[in-house]
């Protein structure tokens, strides 16, 4: 009897732990295939409505090989240019423009969502059905933020970009992608857009 048990002891734990390795090698191949699909959006574009603590924006995204642009169409017409360490903001009512370090502000979020291969490193993957949910914690400038990226699976594509920082909560719903865009040279260039017409 008391070896029977322990036999049913010693096939859960192995059951456990095989389930617990299988596991983390499915994130491990989650994490590694949103790495190549976030790494393979040049020359992307697509449509958002942002949730900024009940201010809803729409707008437009473009990724190019080094640069991050958000035209905002509504309810206000601004241009969010961001570079590594650089970014611009345009508002085409008002004709004022601003230039800005992004790590200061939530639009670095963008920039290392898209450009940065180690953000995402120390992230957490949770399956859904038909669905990826990226999530990481931290600390930006002794702020601390919390990030979520949802994807659909299969094909993958992002859905959602959802943040917590500086007591506001920011959400991003991403529509209409477009893998195939062409920019000109001057799309991502920081100046003022009225400039370069």
């Amino acid at each position: 009897m008391f070896l029977k048990r322990n036999k049913s002891v010693l096939l859960f734990l192995i059951i456990t732990l095989f389930s617990v390795q299988s596991e983390a090698l499915n994130n491990e191949e989650n994490l590694e295939r949103i790495f190549n699909y976030l790494n393979s959006l040049n020359n992307f574009s697509a449509s958002f409505i942002q949730d900024e603590n009940d201010l809803v924006s729409e707008g437009k995204i473009f990724i190019g090989n080094d640069r991050v642009r958000l035209d905002y169409e509504y309810p206000s017409k601004i241009l969010i240019i961001l570079d590594r360490d650089k970014g611009m903001y345009y508002n085409y009512d008002l004709n004022e423009d601003e230039f800005f370090n992004p790590k200061d502000t939530s639009a670095w979020f963008f920039f290392e969502i898209f450009k940065n291969k180690k953000f995402f490193l120390d992230a957490n993957v949770t399956l859904e059905s038909k669905s990826i949910i990226l999530s990481k914690s931290g600390y930006s400038f002794d702020e601390s933020y919390e990030i979520f990226l949802f994807f659909e699976d299969g094909p993958l594509l992002i859905r959602k970009i959802k943040l917590l920082f500086q007591n506001i909560e920011y959400t991003l719903s991403i529509y209409n992608h477009s893998l195939e865009e062409k920019f000109n040279d001057r799309f991502f260039k920081l100046i003022n857009p009225k400039l370069l017409n």
